[in-house]
């Protein structure tokens, strides 16, 4: 593993250690590091929201998106389990737990990944979601990763919690709720630009958080301006 990469991914996941910082491109930016770091082929992480239940906040890439959704509508996966348990779930060939999660294992598999492992985002005893990382060989992932993954998991989680004390759930409360609703305006955003620019979703995305990374701004924010027609965002998409 390059270590220089490793102390740059710390170095930017710490910068977003501020109250006000976009959750949504902060979680992008852990998939993003994750895949370029750890020999996944995709990533993806789950919160969960103000009634416990999970929900897909970043992935990697759209695919790894939609398997996700499809984890959470048939109520089976390793991130379900891991964010239950409060412990990893590493498999490492998917082949081997068909009758463990009968349907989410022939629709990863059939998504071209052969063996998983899910890391619990937790503070001591406070469970808030879950890291996946696919692999599209089976026992594609090297053991020594597995604790800077779990690393990573843990920057994230401290970024969510960052006020302490006794306020500490309201702001993770508060946190969430606002990266819901901003996770529903940039999937409007993606599909109204992939429309009109006739290119696939994960383009748009990149497109939309390019411009607002360029332009100094939150991804949320670009996307309800572009969803509006509220300003002219001259250059998006181009």
């Amino acid at each position: 593993m390059d270590q220089q990469f490793l102390a740059k991914t710390f170095v930017e996941l710490a910068d977003n250690l501020v109250a006000d910082f976009d959750l949504i491109d902060f979680l992008r930016l852990l998939t993003d590091r994750c895949v370029g770091m750890l020999d996944a082929s995709a990533t993806g992480v789950l919160l969960a929201d103000l009634d416990g239940r999970l929900r897909v906040m970043a992935a990697s890439d759209e695919q790894v998106r939609l398997l996700e959704l499809f984890q959470l509508q048939n109520d089976e996966g390793p991130c379900l389990e891991c964010f239950r348990t409060g412990v990893p779930v590493i498999v490492h060939d998917l082949g081997t737990v068909t009758e463990r999660w009968p349907r989410f294992a022939v629709a990863a598999r059939r998504a071209g990944f052969e063996s998983v492992q899910a890391l619990p985002m937790r503070l001591r005893d406070e469970v808030v979601g879950a890291l996946n990382l696919f692999c599209t060989a089976p026992g594609g992932f090297d053991p020594a990763l597995t604790p800077v993954a779990q690393a990573l998991a843990d920057v994230a989680t401290i970024s969510l919690l960052q006020q302490r004390g006794a306020r500490r759930s309201t702001v993770l409360n508060e946190q969430l709720q606002t990266a819901l609703n901003s996770r529903v305006l940039i999937e409007q955003a993606k599909g109204k630009l992939a429309e009109r620019e006739g290119i696939d979703m994960e383009r748009a995305f990149s497109a939309l958080r390019g411009y607002a990374r360029s332009h100094n701004r939150r991804l949320s924010e670009v996307a309800r301006a572009f969803i509006d027609d509220s300003e002219p965002l001259a250059g998006l998409g181009s």
